[in-house]
C-alpha cells in the first residue's frame, strides 16, 4: 500500500468519525440487526427503503448508512437461528444445525457470543482484505469468466459428499432434486416453459427464500409443537459464563475463522455465486479439515457455528470488490448499492482507485465499524435472547410463525410464495424424521442454475476449449476429489468392490422407504415431461435427473437388501456405492454421523408424532386460509389467541398482549413503513369494514 492510499485510508476515516456520520451509521446498523433478526426478510428490503433518503447526503454518509445496515444483517441473522433453528436468511442456514443443538442444551449464550464474535472478526477481515487487495485483485477478476464460474459451482457441488454424512447417496439424490428444483420456470436458452405445472408463477422459477424457510424453520418448529416443551429447560449455561465461553472458542479456533473468512471474501467476490451458499462451503470445509468433525458436527460443535458465521459476514467485503473495481454487483445488495453511486455520481471503475479514492476507503471503514457496532449491541442484549429458549412453545410459536410467513411472502409477494413455504415445509419435515440430508438439497438448488448458465456460456462463447483452462481444470480436480472420496474408503474398507457387493441378504421392506418410491416416481416423471423439450433446454435435467435415479436405485436396493453388519461396516463419511447406511438396520457408532439435525422427537411415539406433525400443519392450513379471507394482519390476533389458548391453554394476561404487539410490530413496520403489497382476499383487502370507517388505513 502506497503513500497517497495511506493517506486516503486516513483521511477516509476521519470523514467517517464526523459524528453525523456515525450516527448514520449507527442507524444502518441498528435496521441491520433487526432485519437480520426476522426471517426471511433480509437486508436488501431495508436496502431498498433506505435509498430514497440518501439523495441529500454526501456520499460518505450515503454509503456509511447503506453499508452501516448490509454489513450487519447477517451479524442478526444467527439470532433466530440459534434460539429457534429458523434461519433469519439463506446465509445463516448452516448456523442452525450446530446452533440450535446448543441452545437446547442449555448452551444459547455460548453459541451466540461465538456467532457474534466470529461474525465480527469475518467481517472485519473482508473489510481487510477489501482494503488491501482491490489494487491487486483487478487484473484476477478481469482474468476470470464464464469457466472459472462454472468450476466454482461444480467445486460448491462437490460439498455434497461432505455435507450428507454417512448418507451420500442419500445427499447426491437430494442435491440432484435441489438441481431440478433449480431447473424450474422459462429456459433462458430457448424460453422453453419447464416444470411451471402451468402456472404464472413459476414462470421466473422458485422462489429461494420461501423454500429455504420451509426447509428448515418450518420442520424445527413442527418438532418443537410436537414435543410440547422448550427449546431448552436448562438455564445454567445461559449465563455470562457462556458469553465469555463463546467468545473464548473463536479465539482459541482463530486459524479456522482465518480460513473460512478467506472463504467468504473470496467467494463473495466471485459475482454469481451467491451468498446462500458461501456458509456451505465453509461448513463443508470446516467438516474435513477439523479434528474429529465427521463425528461431532451437526449435533453442536461450537466450531459449525463458528466456520458459518465468520464466511457469512466475510462476504459483504468481498462482495464490495467487484463493485467497485467494475461495477459488477456481487450480490443483490450490492446492485442497490450500485444505485446509489449513480445517484451520487460514483463511477466504478478506475475513478475508484484514483480521484475517490478516499471514498472507496470510506467503505471500508464503514463496514468495519458496522461490523463492530453490531457486534457490541448483541453482546448488550445477548443474556435476553437467550432467555427466549427457555420459554414454552406456545409463547413463542405464535410469533414466529407469523414473521415467517411474511418473510416467505418476500420471496415473489405473491400467493404461490405461502404454498411453496408449506410443499418444502412438509418436505424438509419428512426428511428430518427419515434422516435425508437437507443441506444438499439447497446447495443443488443454489447452484443448479449457474451451473446451467455458465455452461452454455462458456460453451457458446469459448467451444471445447473452455475445459482447457487451467484453473478450471485445477477446480474441477479438486471437485472430483471430493465427490469420490467417500467411495473410495469405503472400497478401501472393505477390501475391494468384491467384498463391498457381498453381504446381501432377501429384501425387507418398511415405511421409511416409501420416501426412495416417492423421489423414484418424481424424478421418472420429471424426465418424462424433460423428454418432450428441445435439446438445449432438456439436456441438464436429463442428465441430472438420470444420476439422480441412479443413486435412488442404489440407495434403495442397499437399505433393503444389505444386511445391517455390512452396512454397518461400510458406513464412512459415506456408505458409497456398496452401502447407504443410513438406512434401517445399522446400529455402528459410524450411523450416527449425520450432517443435519436430528429430530428430538424420539421419545414420543410414531402415532404421537404424526398425530402432533399433522395437527401442527393443520394450524398452517387455518392461518392460510384464514389469510385468504380476511387478509393477513387481521388473521395474526386471531391466529395468536386461538393457537396460545387451545395449545396451552395460555392466561389471557399473556395471550392479549402478544397478540396486540405482534399486530400492531407487523403493521407498523411491514405494512406502513415496508409498504408490503398484501395479497387479494375473498373480502376484497384486510379489514374492509376499519377501512370504511377509518380510510386513512
Amino acid at each position: 500500500m502506497d503513500v497517497s492510499m495511506i493517506d486516503a485510508a486516513g483521511t477516509a476515516l476521519g470523514m467517517i468519525f464526523d459524528p453525523w456520520r456515525m450516527m448514520l451509521l449507527a442507524m444502518g446498523v441498528l435496521m441491520g440487526l433487526v432485519l437480520g433478526i426476522l426471517p426471511g426478510i433480509g437486508g436488501l428490503a431495508g436496502t431498498a427503503l433506505l435509498l430514497p433518503f440518501t439523495f441529500s447526503m454526501d456520499p460518505v454518509a450515503a454509503m456509511a448508512l447503506l453499508l452501516g445496515l448490509g454489513a450487519t444483517t447477517a451479524t442478526g441473522d444467527p439470532i433466530p437461528a440459534i434460539l429457534f433453528g429458523v434461519p433469519g436468511g439463506a446465509g445463516s442456514a448452516a448456523t442452525v444445525l450446530d446452533g440450535l443443538p446448543m441452545a437446547r442444551r442449555g448452551e444459547a449464550s455460548r453459541a451466540l457470543s461465538a456467532a457474534y464474535m466470529s461474525s465480527l472478526l469475518g467481517g472485519l477481515f473482508g473489510a481487510a482484505l477489501m482494503a488491501l487487495c482491490i489494487p491487486i485483485l483487478r487484473p484476477v477478476m478481469l482474468y476470470i469468466g464464464s469457466p472459472e464460474l462454472l468450476a466454482f459451482s461444480v467445486l460448491g457441488i462437490s460439498f455434497v459428499a461432505t455435507l450428507s454424512g454417512n448418507a451420500p447417496l442419500r445427499g447426491l439424490t437430494a442435491a440432484a432434486l435441489g438441481i431440478m428444483i433449480a431447473m424450474v420456470g422459462s429456459d433462458p436458452q430457448t424460453g422453453t416453459l419447464r416444470y411451471t405445472l402451468d402456472t404464472l408463477y413459476l414462470w421466473e422459477g422458485a422462489p429461494l427464500v420461501p423454500i429455504i424457510l420451509g426447509i428448515f424453520a418450518l420442520p424445527e418448529l413442527a418438532d418443537l409443537a410436537i414435543s410440547r416443551t422448550a427449546i431448552s429447560g436448562n438455564m445454567a449455561k445461559t449465563d455470562r459464563h457462556g458469553m465469555i465461553q463463546g467468545a473464548k472458542d473463536c479465539f482459541k479456533n482463530w486459524w479456522l475463522i482465518v480460513r473460512c473468512s478467506w472463504i467468504g471474501a473470496a467467494l463473495g467476490a466471485v459475482p454469481g455465486i451467491g451468498g446462500a451458499i458461501i456458509d456451505w462451503i465453509a461448513y463443508g470445509h470446516a467438516v474435513r479439515t477439523e479434528k474429529g468433525a465427521a463425528q461431532s458436527f451437526g449435533r453442536g460443535d461450537v466450531r459449525g457455528v463458528i466456520a458459518s458465521e465468520s464466511a457469512n459476514n466475510a462476504k459483504e467485503g468481498g462482495a464490495l470488490v467487484p463493485t467497485i473495481a467494475f461495477g459488477v454487483p456481487g450480490s443483490a445488495g450490492m446492485a442497490i448499492l450500485l444505485g446509489a453511486f449513480m445517484i451520487h455520481g460514483l463511477v466504478p471503475g478506475p475513478d475508484m482507485l484514483s480521484k475517490n479514492l478516499h471514498v472507496t476507503y470510506s467503505m471500508v471503514w464503514s463496514i468495519a465499524l458496522a461490523n463492530i457496532l453490531g457486534a457490541g449491541l448483541c453482546y448488550l442484549f445477548s443474556e435476553q435472547f437467550a432467555r427466549l429458549a427457555t420459554l414454552r412453545y406456545t409463547l413463542i410459536m405464535p410469533s414466529v410463525l407469523g414473521i415467517i410467513y411474511i418473510g416467505a411472502f418476500q420471496g415473489s409477494r405473491n400467493w404461490g410464495d405461502l404454498w411453496t413455504l408449506l410443499a418444502f415445509g412438509i418436505l424438509g419435515w419428512t426428511m428430518k424424521q427419515l434422516k435425508w440430508p437437507r443441506p444438499p438439497l439447497v446447495l443443488g438448488l443454489v447452484l443448479g442454475e449457474i451451473i446451467e448458465r455458465y455452461l452454455f456460456i462458456s460453451i457458446q462463447r469459448y467451444g471445447i476449449q473452455w475445459f482447457s483452462r487451467p484453473i478450471v481444470i485445477g477446480i474441477f480436480a479438486i471437485a472430483l476429489f471430493g465427490l469420490l472420496r467417500p467411495f473410495i474408503q469405503d472400497i478401501r474398507r472393505e477390501g475391494g468392490i468384491r467384498g463391498m457387493l457381498s453381504g446381501y441378504s432377501v429384501p425387507k421392506f418398511n415405511a421409511t422407504h416409501l420416501m426412495h418410491l416417492f423421489l423414484i416416481g418424481l424424478f421418472s416423471v420429471m424426465l418424462w415431461e424433460a423428454s418432450k423439450w428441445n435439446f438445449s433446454a432438456k439436456i441438464v435435467p436429463t442428465i441430472v435427473g438420470t444420476l439422480g435415479l441412479a443413486f435412488l436405485f442404489v440407495s434403495f436396493l442397499n437399505e433393503v437388501s444389505r444386511k445391517p453388519a455390512m452396512a454397518g461396516a461400510g458406513a464412512s463419511a459415506g456408505a458409497g456405492a456398496g452401502g447407504d447406511a443410513s438406512g434401517s438396520g445399522s446400529n455402528s457408532e459410524t450411523d450416527k454421523i449425520h450432517m443435519d439435525l436430528e429430530s428430538d422427537t424420539g421419545h414420543l411415539s410414531p402415532r404421537t408424532v404424526i398425530f402432533r406433525g399433522v395437527l401442527f400443519f393443520g394450524w398452517l392450513l387455518a392461518f392460510m386460509g384464514s389469510m385468504a379471507t380476511i387478509g393477513l394482519i387481521p388473521t395474526v390476533p386471531l391466529f395468536v389467541v386461538l393457537y396460545m389458548r387451545l395449545e396451552g391453554p395460555e392466561p389471557w394476561k399473556l395471550v392479549i398482549p402478544q397478540a396486540v404487539g405482534l399486530t400492531v410490530f407487523i403493521w407498523f413496520v411491514f405494512d406502513q413503513l415496508l409498504t408490503i403489497p398484501w395479497p387479494p382476499t375473498y373480502l376484497g383487502g384486510w379489514f374492509p369494514w376499519l377501512k370504511a370507517f377509518v380510510p386513512s388505513v
